[in-house]
Order: C-alpha cells, then structure tokens, then sequence
C-alpha cells in the first residue's frame, strides 16, 4: 500500500493534484523565480556590504555578519508558522503578501539607524524566505502538470543560480559605487519587480483546508520524507560545512591569490548556473537519480580537492564541478520531497525548510571546530564523508515514487 494510501481518513489534503487539462502556467512560474531571485539576493547582500554596513553604524565586522544569522534562524522557523497560519487563505495572495515583505524587509535595511532596526529589517526577510521556500513546491505542482514539476522547480531554482552567481559582485560593486544603503534600495526595486510580474501572471489558488502541527506528524510517518530529510541533514550540512572555508582552503593548499580565488568561486556560481538545469531534466525522469548523482559527485570533487587540492587545475575544475554538483541538488531534493507529499506539499515544504537552514547552521558550526582543530582540509574531510554517506543512503534505502505521483 503505498504511503497516500495509508494515510487516515481524516487527514485533509492540501490540494488537489492539479489536472492535466488546464495549460501550464509557466508565465507564474517564471514569476516565482524572480521572487526567489529577490529573496536569494538580499539574502547574500551583506556577505558583501559587511565593511561598510560595520563602519557606518559603528558596530563590529562579527555583529554585523548576525544579520545573515538572524535571517537563517527565522527562515527555519517561520515556514511552518506560514504554512498553518495562512492555510485558509489564497495562496496567490499569499506570494504577494511574502514577496511585499521582501520589498519592505530591504527599504527598511536601507534607513536602518542603528544595527537593532537592520536586524527587525532581516527578520522580516527570513520570514519571506521561510514561507516562499515552503510554498515553492507546492505552487509549482498547483500551476503546471505533475509530471513536469521539476522541470517547474529547475525554473524556480534558476533565480537561485542566478543570485548565487550575481548578488556577491553586484552587491559588492554597487555599494563601491553609491554605498551599502542604496544597494539594499536596488534589491527593494528587484523585489517590486517581482512583485508586479506575479501580480499580473499569478492565478487564482484557493485554499484546500487549513493544516495542524497534527500534519507534520502524518509526514514523518512515511519512511521516503524521514529518508529524504535525513539525506539533507546529512549533504547539505557537509557541502556548508566545506564550501563555508572552501576560501581558506584555497588560500593554504593550492596557496591561490585573490584574483585566483575570486576565478575559482565564479567557476562555482557558473557551475551551480548549469548543474540547476541538468537536475532538473534528471529530476524529471527520477528524482532519486538526481539526488543520488548529484551528491556522489560533490563527495567525489571533496576527496579530489583533500588528495590533489594542492595542484591548481585540480582545486579549479573540483570547485566548478562541486558548483555544478550542488546546483543540482536543491531541485532534486525538492522534487522528492514533493513527490513523496503531494497531498501535504506545503507542510512537507516547510519541514524541508526547517531542515535545510539546520543543516546549513550545524554545518557551518561543525566546519568551524574542524578548521581550528585541524586546519581547512578538515572541513572537506568531513564534507567528502558526510555527502557520500547522503549519496549512499538515497541510492540504497529510498524507494522511487516517480511513478505514483508522475
């Protein structure tokens, strides 16, 4: 009997699965990708704008950098409260009401006084993310056939690859250029962008029936959610846990300059650009595979970095394919968790949320304790480790829904 099956009598569905009758709607997709294209970018800004924003509010370099802390925590936190605390209202109304925080999350970073009014200005974008990452899934299998919702979620994570790849230059030049405040305005106007593109293409999405912690519990009865959160706990941890120093890494094996350094983390962003698309297409076919590739190659470039990192070509090529590795993996993961959920898309998204800023957090923490135990190799020891045995478990324990839900 399959895990849907199973389920009691008494669980409401979030929705129905939408029929193949109505055309796609890929104009509202393509307006999901601008928001998290917004979201992702104002996400990343003060990576870049940390010297500036520390000098001109007169706080330290570290205090500064708790403002991308402050929006991880309440992502994590706040994907489920949306999910429940929205649950009887239009979703379409839901992604304006997420994507218009963003907006004033950014206008209020740009006129924050002192630090405490920029923090309630991050707060306010970790509450957007949280909730728009725990909807995404669950809109883009409403708007287009179910058989084609990864390829729905390669055009949602493209904004992503994009942020990655744009937002830590531009966000870095702009402030150069007109300074740190009228670089969190432009992302306010990128946010209004997307905004206005969602508010045209968007249609309507009532709601199907309020949801209970009481879901969430549903969820982790089924053996493919317990497996596929224990794989993200397991690669994403590992790929933050080394990607976080892969700098430091660089700088002390290979000994790169900065010029250098900057090349390999392009040939990164570029990478994670081309590894969304491939996933995506693979997704489509086995989401399974997809995961399961794609960690297997991110654990096999660590172990290339830990052996041979020393060589320049080699941290090169491992960096752009551990780039186009992990690029996959947000599409794959996000395919599977859907497909083994389809009729609680929006809780099993926000449990996917939840876990992946855990995840990000434990990673980062643990490659700290290794890097000053053991030096930056450490943390991509453990990366190599951790994504293999992620890997391993996928291929080896999960069984394929594709089927079921295609």
């Amino acid at each position: 009997m399959s895990d849907i099956a199973s389920a009691t009598l008494d669980e409401t569905p979030q929705f129905a699965i939408r029929t193949e009758d109505r055309p796609a709607a890929w104009a509202a997709v393509v307006s999901l990708a601008l928001g998290v294209f917004g979201l992702v970018t104002a996400e990343f800004l003060p990576a870049s704008l940390l010297t500036p924003i520390a000098a001109d509010l007169g706080i330290s370099d570290g205090t500064a950098g708790q403002t991308v802390t402050a929006t991880a925590l309440v992502a994590a936190v706040a994907g489920p409260a949306i999910v429940i605390g929205t649950g009887g209202i239009d979703r379409r109304m839901v992604v304006w009401g997420l994507t218009l925080l963003l907006v004033l999350s950014n206008l209020l970073a740009a006129f924050a006084p002192h630090v405490a009014v920029l923090l309630v200005a991050r707060v306010g974008l970790g509450i957007a993310l949280g909730g728009f990452w725990s909807l995404a899934a669950a809109l883009a299998l409403r708007l287009v056939p179910p058989a084609l919702m990864p390829r729905a979620m390669s055009i949602i994570f493209t904004g992503v690859s994009a942020a990655t790849v744009c937002a830590a230059p531009l966000g870095a030049f702009l402030g150069d250029l007109w300074g740190w405040r009228a670089t969190f305005m432009v992302a306010g106007v990128i946010g209004l962008v997307a905004l206005a593109v969602q508010v045209v293409t968007m249609p309507k999405l009532p709601p199907m029936g309020a949801q209970s912690l009481s879901t969430f519990l549903v969820l982790l009865r089924r053996p493919n959610i317990r497996i596929g959160l224990i794989i993200v706990l397991l690669v994403i941890s590992g790929h933050f846990a080394g990607f976080t120093y892969v700098r430091p890494f660089l700088e002390q094996v290979p000994k790169l300059n900065v010029e250098m350094i900057s090349l390999v983390l392009l040939a990164f962003g570029i990478g994670g650009f081309f590894g969304n698309l491939v996933g995506g297409f693979i997704a489509e076919r086995s989401a399974k595979w997809a995961v399961g590739l794609a960690a297997l190659l991110l654990a096999a470039m660590a172990f290339a970095m830990l052996t041979y990192g020393a060589l320049v070509p080699v941290s090169l090529v491992a960096t752009g394919l551990w780039g186009f590795a992990f690029g996959g993996l947000p599409v794959g993961i996000q395919t599977w968790t859907t497909q083994s959920a389809p009729d609680h898309a929006e809780s099993a998204g926000a449990l996917l949320v939840s876990t992946f800023q855990i995840a990000i957090a434990s990673g980062a923490i643990l490659g700290g304790l290794l890097v000053d135990g053991f030096g930056a190799p450490g943390a991509i020891a453990y990366s190599a480790v951790a994504v293999l045995i992620g890997a391993v478990v996928m291929l080896t324990f999960a069984r394929s829904n594709q089927a079921r839900v295609g």
